[in-house]
């Protein structure tokens, strides 16, 4: 399928590139003259966006940082149609991308310019080859053509620089042919210093990120799911959990809520109503303690809707039953919050309910009698609750706990 200029949008992510912006976005209307290049400008400090809409471009401010993010909200302002993506700091013509017959076109760039020593190079090939078998030369290129195909598979994009490892995986597993065209191209490259240094390191995080699992949030960002973080060396059962939770997040559907779950039958959702009380039961020994425990998951997994909310109500849990020993899970919340806050990565099902797992053990060990039937009917309400109407919207009406929901949040 050769593509045409007809519809064609060009997007360049650009921060902080005020230097070599405008000869980017001039060198991209000469190439591509019926072309519309947009630039999508994350919180630059300088005069990029004044610069490349004086070049031609049409320019999209965003306050999100991520490229695969900055990538993502251009391509929802593009017209419909194929795709030419670019670095800001980019000189050489990618005219030959145009050209070729593949639905993902992605530039070798001929001639190595700086660069440390490859490792962030060699990881997202061997990530691509372990996903797909398919070894590509240059899996961090930012210089791709896609398809109408490919952009329909392709976007919303992997968050961060993870982005093109994951638009690879993605086309080759959805079948979509695929080539890499050598180009001498030039643009400023990471040197072997404390910079070029941190910014492969994002890259290489990014990537290993990008690779698994992802989920799309409620505001249309694509994030990697993080959930397994929370397996439990020394409790089985936690672990049982977050692979029940886990299960659904790759393989379920659309279903929301017990009376969904019900009505399409076999579903993952299913196997977790049922698997965790009973991992509950055979763990606590006591039909208390399986209520607890399976009480517990699901209503943190219904907290699970906005970016922070449910670790911090695992964290606020933690605290007010905390016991010598039991810190660990304490720290792996935390320092997933501020990733969660700022949208980088999503909890998920695994997450979710192992966490709320943890915070029923923790209340069959602490509660007792009268106080531990009072827990259960309070969760048990709050369930209902959220099955009824939204936990969610519940939060966003009281004063205290909206202050609370929101705190700590990008935006």
């Amino acid at each position: 399928m050769s593509a045409t200029a007809d519809g064609l949008t060009v997007l360049v992510a650009a921060r902080n590139e005020e230097e070599r912006i405008g000869e980017t976005v001039a060198a991209l209307r000469r190439d591509f003259p019926e072309a519309e290049v947009i630039v999508v400008d994350g919180r630059s400090q300088d005069r990029t966006a004044e610069r490349a809409e004086a070049a031609g471009a049409v320019v999209l401010c965003v306050e999100r940082l991520g490229k695969g993010e900055a990538l993502s909200a251009g391509e929802r302002a593009a017209a419909a149609g194929p795709l030419l993506l670019c670095d800001a700091d980019l000189c050489g013509s990618l005219l030959p991308l145009q050209g070729s017959e593949a639905d993902l076109a992605v530039a070798a760039f001929r001639r190595r310019v700086g660069g440390g020593f490859g490792v962030a190079k060699r990881v997202g090939r061997g990530l691509i080859r372990l996903s797909t078998g398919v070894a590509p030369r240059e899996p961090l290129s930012g210089q791709r053509f896609l398809s109408a195909r490919a952009r329909a598979v392709c976007f919303p994009l992997a968050p961060g620089f993870g982005c093109e490892v994951r638009m690879t995986i993605d086309a080759l597993r959805s079948g979509l042919t695929f080539e890499e065209i050598d180009l001498d191209l030039d643009h400023r490259a990471t040197g072997r210093d404390a910079t070029g240094f941190i910014h492969r390191g994002r890259q290489l995080v990014d990537a290993v990120l990008a690779a698994g699992p992802l989920a799309v949030n409620y505001r249309g960002l694509r994030l990697p799911l993080v959930g397994w973080t929370t397996f439990n060396r020394s409790d089985p059962g936690i672990t049982l959990v977050m692979l029940l939770g886990f299960l659904d997040d790759v393989l379920g559907g659309e279903e929301r809520g017990f009376r969904e779950h019900l009505r399409a039958g076999r579903t993952t959702g299913m196997l977790k109503l049922v698997g965790i009380p009973l991992v509950g039961l055979l763990r606590t020994r006591s039909l208390g303690g399986a209520l607890l425990f399976g009480l517990s998951a699901n209503l943190l997994n219904q907290l699970d809707t906005r970016p922070g909310r449910c670790l911090k109500a695992f964290l606020l849990g933690a605290l007010l039953l905390r016991r010598r020993g039991e810190g660990g899970s304490a720290k792996v919340a935390v320092l997933l919050l501020p990733y969660d806050l700022r949208e980088r990565v999503m909890l998920g099902d695994a997450g979710s309910n192992a966490l709320g797992a943890m915070l029923g053990l923790k209340s069959v060990e602490r509660l007792h009698g009268r106080a531990r039937w009072a827990a259960i009917g309070t969760l048990a309400g709050l369930n209902v609750l959220g099955e009824r109407t939204s936990l969610g919207r519940t939060i966003e009406r009281t004063p205290g706990l909206r202050g609370l929901d929101r705190l700590g949040r990008a935006r």
